[in-house]
């Protein structure tokens, strides 16, 4: 009889696959706009547990969020910069993806 291995993070087993989505679940996130170079807004995620960014793959999720609002941006420093004042509809991209967001 096969021993059932158990996740890392979540404790339950591996054949679950819920790691990715119970890791998003427990970062709290939080969605600023700061004023840049010639007061240009940048909308800024952060919140980002180092420890957990190997399951969630920032460059992946600021592409996703650029193509959503139509903006550039980067990954930065375990944060995700959006160029634009995007506050009000990156909270709900994110909380669509899983994420909890203060």
């Amino acid at each position: 009889m096969a021993k059932d291995t158990l996740s890392d993070i979540a404790g339950l087993p591996d054949e679950l696959g819920i790691d990715e989505d119970f890791a998003r679940s427990q970062q709290r996130l939080s969605v600023r706009v700061e004023s840049r170079r010639y007061g240009k807004p940048t909308t800024v995620v952060s919140g980002f547990d180092p420890e957990l960014t190997d399951r969630t793959d920032l460059k992946e999720l600021a592409s996703e969020l650029k193509r959503e609002v139509g903006a550039g941006g980067t990954v930065r420093d375990d944060t995700v910069e959006v160029q634009g004042d995007h506050a009000d509809r990156i909270p709900d991209l994110l909380r669509d993806r899983g994420f909890d967001v203060a």
